[in-house]
């Protein structure tokens, strides 16, 4: 499976597609423009059987070139990777980031097509992608693109886990802003994964995320909250701001009704929201859940993994 990012920090759930497949896809572009390609060479012909030879040849010449290469630089470019032939197979160009592909992407590609797989009958892009890792032909390597694989059997998405309900909106006004996507990523993979991870390595792990957390949200932890409980709590709360975003609401609201907690994408077990900026005195003492070993609290964040 492609370990690719897009500009977005989300890794792609798609495989590069591989010689058999982009070979049938080709295979119906080919025929498809081969059969467009005819039907106008027998209207010009007709339209230009009063012209001397050389006007008759450059015509003959220019609608190869328009059929042949500029009809699939621009079915590429205007549907975003995806010609005829793609579509049937359950293929895309992307670029190499993952996004899709503009003219630029798609002119390299059809000027270099027309060596690599009109001129040498595709010998050429088929070595070329039986030696690429991710069978890219040379117009792919040039242009910086990718073909991919869009249909492919659907995998379970796992849920974040909920947080302890002790910690029911303890962070509702935590500033999230300057958390890039990649981090929500990788806390969001190890979420969903802990349970399969090695403890001590998984206590390491929810330890150095928790640390940049907390650097990029500029707030200490609190006192006696484990690593892993943190992660989901934070996870929690933003999940349950875009919630409240979808639903038309304001963010400061989500923690003032009962009843949003059916509304999250994730299930999620939360008792009545105690506001972030209650006094400690009133607020219930703090217990580190059952469920998580907490993390031994040293200086600098708060977090550190076990020793």
């Amino acid at each position: 499976m492609s370990d690719l990012v897009t500009g977005d920090a989300v890794v792609l759930g798609l495989r590069p597609a591989r010689v058999p497949s982009r070979a049938l896809a080709f295979a119906l572009d080919l025929f498809v423009y081969l059969t467009g390609y005819l039907l106008i060479s027998v209207g010009l012909l007709v339209a230009t059987a009063s012209l001397d030879e050389a006007a008759a040849a450059a015509v003959t010449v220019a609608s190869f070139v328009l059929v042949l290469v500029g009809v699939p630089i621009a079915v590429e470019t205007l549907s975003h990777g995806k010609s005829l032939g793609k579509l049937a197979c359950g293929l895309r160009v992307v670029r190499e980031d993952g996004g899709p592909i503009r003219f630029r992407h798609a002119l390299v590609r059809g000027a270099m097509g027309v060596v690599e797989l009109l001129a040498t009958f595709g010998s050429v892009a088929c070595i070329a992608s039986l030696v690429s890792e991710r069978g890219r032909r040379l117009g792919d390597v040039f242009a910086g693109t990718l073909v991919i694989r869009e249909r492919v059997p659907g995998a379970r998405v796992m849920p974040v886990p909920a947080p302890p309900p002790w910690l029911a909106g303890r962070f509702a006004g935590l500033d999230l802003s300057a958390v890039p996507d990649g981090l929500w990523l990788a806390v969001r993979q190890y979420l969903t994964r802990m349970n399969q991870l090695d403890p001590a390595i998984g206590a390491a792990m929810a330890a150095k995320l928790a640390d940049e957390l907390v650097l990029r949200t500029g707030a200490p932890p609190p006192a006696g909250v484990p690593a892993a409980a943190y992660l989901m709590a934070v996870v929690h709360e933003r999940q349950s701001r875009d919630a409240a975003r979808a639903f038309g609401r304001p963010p400061w609201q989500e923690h003032q009704q009962q009843g949003v907690a059916a509304a999250l994408p994730y299930p999620a077990q939360v008792q009545a929201p105690v506001p972030y900026a209650a006094p400690v005195e009133a607020a219930a003492p703090v217990a580190p859940s059952p469920e998580v070993a907490p993390s031994r609290p040293v200086g600098g964040s708060g977090f550190a993994p076990p020793s």
